[in-house]
């Protein structure tokens, strides 16, 4: 008797509902984060590449 109060109990907290959905949104946020910072990288190495290769190209 005491066990099945106790577990209606649990079943009906929410508190940490709220916790699990920020937990979700931080993720997300940390996820689009990361492929933006892949894209930058990419871009300035091959910018890099093409200073290097028109230094050599000028240096002779």
């Amino acid at each position: 008797m005491i066990l099945s109060t106790f577990l209606k109990q649990i079943g009906s907290d929410e508190s940490g509902a709220t916790a699990v959905e920020y937990g979700l949104i931080v993720s997300l946020i940390v996820i689009a984060m990361i492929g933006a910072l892949q894209g930058v990288a990419r871009e300035t190495s091959d910018m890099w590449s093409d200073v290097q290769t028109a230094q050599e190209e000028a240096s002779g």
